[in-house]
């Protein structure tokens, strides 16, 4: 019998809803580790289902290093009410620090890259995951960076 602290355990480790969950531990037999790669997997397909969804609102996030680099990006989103989230504010800020760092030529190029706190993501899967769990559409629109 799945019990609610395991519900919870799960919910924190993904950020996933209380059901989606459940399901998870039950198609999983309760195995927590294969519950955690069943969320990924089913929000990944979630995040594919709203990559068509406009996305209109969003900020710029801004990023300088040592006064030697610094960088400007236009990131959307679907609503301001996710613009203001700590989950889309921190995913930004993450972005910014690895286009400083990893210099990618374009959206493209910065997509295709692993992510430079995690080699076992790339970058659009690290957003892929973050629309999965705000329920929102996310890209990037473009991107600067100066180097002195």
């Amino acid at each position: 019998m799945i019990n609610a602290a395991d519900i919870q355990k799960l919910r924190l480790a993904t950020g996933a809803g209380v059901m989606d969950c459940k399901k998870a531990l039950e198609d999983s037999n309760e195995d927590f580790d294969k519950a955690v790669a069943l969320i990924k997997e089913r929000g990944l397909i979630k995040a594919e289902k709203k990559s068509d969804r406009a996305a209109n609102s969003g900020l710029i996030e801004s990023y300088i290093h040592n006064n030697r680099v610094g960088v400007l990006m236009e990131i959307n989103c679907e609503t301001d009410f996710v613009a203001k989230t700590d989950q889309f504010r921190e995913l930004s800020h993450n972005l910014v620090m690895h286009i400083a760092a990893m210099n990618p030529a374009d959206v493209d190029e910065l997509l295709a890259q692993p992510y430079v706190k995690d080699q076992g993501l790339t970058i659009e899967q690290l957003i892929k995951n973050t629309i999965a769990s705000l329920g929102e559409n996310i890209k990037v629109g473009k991107f600067i960076r100066y180097e002195l």
